[in-house]
């Protein structure tokens, strides 16, 4: 497919869930960066221009809603997954208002988790993203 050539950005501060999500992609044949915080991810979707990112919400320094408001304030069009262990229905609702229309919750099945890829990069119509910074 396609969509394999396509780089994606994973943004959590979890070591472990990072390394997961980076194997997975990394052997579905995409190529991956990875970021530990919402700050590093930030500089690095200017330095690498992802196709996607995927967006942990609970996150120390900048939270996975102010990552995705600063997304916005930049007009960055980047599609994003969130991928959250908590049920927080208001966390969900802020992150909809923020363009998000794709969730995945841990634990998740790696199935699911390229379905959700796959239908989030589909969709996108960016290949190349035009970042405004400053």
């Amino acid at each position: 497919m396609g969509l394999r050539k396509n780089s994606i950005l994973i943004v959590d501060d979890q070591p472990g869930v990072r390394r997961l999500l980076l194997e997975a992609l990394s052997q579905a044949g995409f190529r991956v960066c990875q970021a530990a915080s919402g700050e590093e991810g930030l500089q690095k979707i200017i330095a690498e221009k992802p196709s996607l990112a995927i967006l942990d919400m609970k996150m120390p320094g900048m939270s996975g809603v102010e990552f995705l408001r600063e997304l916005h304030r930049r007009a960055c069009s980047l599609p994003v997954i969130v991928v959250t262990a908590y049920e927080d229905k208001e966390l969900a609702e802020q992150a909809r208002k923020l363009g998000v229309r794709y969730f995945l919750h841990k634990p998740f099945d790696l199935s699911h988790l390229y379905h959700l890829v796959d239908a989030a990069l589909a969709q996108s119509c960016y290949s190349q993203l035009e970042i405004v910074t400053g």
